[in-house]
């Protein structure tokens, strides 16, 4: 554009300068700067295109970062980003030490609050707004939420706090019918009722939480939001802004596939049609794999249930869900009530895989205690995205699940290495298992092409040598082997014949007479985890070889008392000192401990 306005805007100082007449303008050169940034970085596009002329009208009407305003999760934040001072360093979102994908306290004085996981919003906010009315504080309070958040068990707890608190809360139903897929539930379908031409003829159900409900209105009319936020400025107490939008506007594709165009990676800015990577024999996804051998075991298995909140794409459970729609749920945001359905159903004999990934799974920890391990109710979870996940960050890293579900009784825990071990341990769990099973892989590619082979049963405990060595003993679970055994790979032939390698993908229960071979075989052990040191898998083999009175020197390698941020998986398993560089550095560093005068 020969003459632009986001450009001059640096703050919301600078977007109030504007008049009204001037704001579709902006709003349209905001949409084509996050087309154009995502197009070429990679991101989450449909939400933040979805929202705006919202977002210029919050910070046109509202005086942040004064008024205190939270987008729950954030997905939809970029504009919120660019229009808050920066927009000049938004080519490093989602980067090493750039700008994170989602809003963060320590980013900006307008991020009031760091979010990631959905539904959170409303009770951060109130927790802000009745501090504010404790201290007698003059200020707005803004929670942006989705029509597929807002149907959380948290958001509705939150809801039914703040209507009765008198605090002055405006919660912003921004309704697009979508999530990441589909909004799903009851309260969807009461969403789908109320149009632009007004509710249904029904109670409305903030109206009953004692919101003053205001809408729906149309969400990419800009005057008309600006003019409603101005009304509600002026009314006190809680309230709720029912605006209706669409995922996706003003970029056809996005419009039209807003599935896909959630995050769709590498795409033409000017067409909108995406950049094929090139997948061209390379093994499939390890989620992809959990997806196609799901099916091949229902098909056999009538007893084989699926469950997932919300993710039925990012899981691959949609193709359970298209192949027995009747055996395979989407139970929206809602883990507390995945996993206690899933013990219900186990309870009565269904072999149910319960796939949340390792990042949400933490929302439903007592659930998994109390209603499935201390039953001992054999309850599969598969726990997609486990370890570091990259550009997503901090939020939504799964490095804590080893942690805290090895110290639950009953309760296995299996890291598979690779896909096949991914796609043996499903078959050996749906056989009948007696008691719960956490199963842990990570995002992305496997390495194995010809993964579809015939099944084998895993006995449950077993862990593998995979190199015998002699003086140094590596210990791995899961997917961090592919490192390991690059970093061995790199060594000298003198080097690789010092060191043994061993595959414990069964951090509960322990494979304690390989241990023993290996404690009572080296002077030096080694362990790697792509996950939390403190508690984790290192931390159980330090535990045997204390009970044990085992004296040999231990290592370990993971992630070490602290929040991995966002980057590449390769560049975050390096600072985490877990890629095969730095496994190789630490191996030749004992190795020369040894030799050292």
């Amino acid at each position: 554009m020969s003459t632009t306005l986001l450009h001059k805007i640096n703050s919301p100082v600078d977007l109030k300068k504007l008049s009204q007449d001037q704001l579709p303008q902006l709003i349209q050169e905001l949409r084509t700067f996050i087309i154009e940034a995502v197009a070429t970085k990679e991101g989450h596009l449909g939400a933040s295109l979805g929202v705006a002329e919202l977002t210029v009208a919050l910070h046109y009407v509202f005086n942040t970062p004064i008024d205190k305003l939270i987008w729950d999760v954030g997905h939809q934040a970029y504009g919120h980003k660019i229009l808050t001072g920066r927009r000049d360093s938004f080519d490093t979102n989602r980067r090493l030490n750039g700008l994170s994908g989602f809003p963060k306290i320590e980013e900006s004085e307008y991020d009031d609050f760091g979010v990631g996981h959905s539904s959170t919003s409303i009770s951060a906010m109130l927790g802000m707004a009745m501090t504010a009315k404790l201290k007698r504080l003059n200020r707005q309070h803004i929670a942006v939420i989705g029509d597929a958040s807002i149907a959380s068990g948290m958001a509705f707890e939150a809801l039914n706090h703040a209507g009765v608190t008198d605090t002055n809360m405006l919660v912003i139903l921004n309704d697009n019918a979508i999530g990441i897929d589909p909004s799903v539930g009851a309260l969807k379908q009461y969403f789908t009722k109320v149009t632009l031409d007004g509710a249904p003829d029904t109670d409305n159900i903030f109206e009953a939480l004692n919101f003053n409900y205001s809408g729906p209105i149309d969400g990419h009319n800009i005057d008309v939001l600006i003019a409603e936020m101005r009304r509600l400025q002026k009314i006190e107490g809680p309230k709720l802004l029912h605006v209706i939008t669409k995922k996706g506007k003003g970029l056809k594709q996005a419009e039209e596939n807003q599935v896909t165009y959630h995050a769709p990676g590498k795409f033409n800015a000017e067409t909108g049609e995406l950049i094929p990577k090139n997948s061209d024999g390379l093994a499939p996804k390890f989620q992809d794999v959990f997806g196609y051998t799901i099916v091949e075991l229902a098909e056999q298995n009538q007893n084989i249930i699926g469950i997932t909140p919300a993710m039925p794409t990012g899981s691959s459970l949609k193709y359970m869900m298209e192949r027995f729609p009747d055996r395979a749920f989407d139970v929206g945001i809602a883990e507390q009530h995945a996993v206690t359905l899933a013990a219900g159903m186990a309870k009565e004999g269904m072999h149910v895989f319960c796939n949340i990934y390792s990042t949400f799974i933490q929302r439903a920890y007592d659930q998994i205690i109390h209603d499935v391990c201390l039953q001992n109710l054999p309850v599969i979870f598969c726990l997609d995205r486990a370890g570091i996940v990259g550009e997503d960050g901090a939020t939504h890293h799964g490095i804590f699940d080893i942690a805290f579900l090895r110290c639950i009784p009953n309760l296995i825990v299996y890291a598979p290495s690779n896909l096949l071990q991914l796609r043996n341990i499903l078959y050996t769990a749906q056989l009948g298992l007696k008691q719960p099973i956490a199963i842990r892989y990570p995002r992305g590619r496997g390495i194995i092409k010809d993964w579809k082979q015939p099944f084998t049963k895993v006995e449950i405990g077993k862990g593998h040598i995979l190199k015998s060595g002699i003086e140094i003993a590596i210990i791995t679970t899961g997917s961090i082997r592919r490192n390991t055994e690059k970093a061995i790979a790199d060594l000298s032939n003198d080097e690789q014949k010092s060191v043994g390698h061993y595959d414990l993908g069964f951090i509960s229960p322990l494979d304690t007479t390989l241990l023993h071979t290996i404690f009572g075989t080296y002077k030096k052990i080694i362990t790697i985890e792509d996950g939390i040191l403190q508690g984790g898998f290192g931390s159980a083999i330090l535990e045997f070889a204390a009970t044990h009175s085992y004296k040999n020197k231990v290592t370990c390698l993971g992630v070490d008392g602290y929040f991995p941020q966002h980057g590449t998986v390769e560049e975050l398993h390096a600072e985490a000192g877990i890629s095969s560089t730095t496994i190789s550095n630490q191996i030749q560093h004992i190795l020369a401990q040894k030799k050292a005068p």
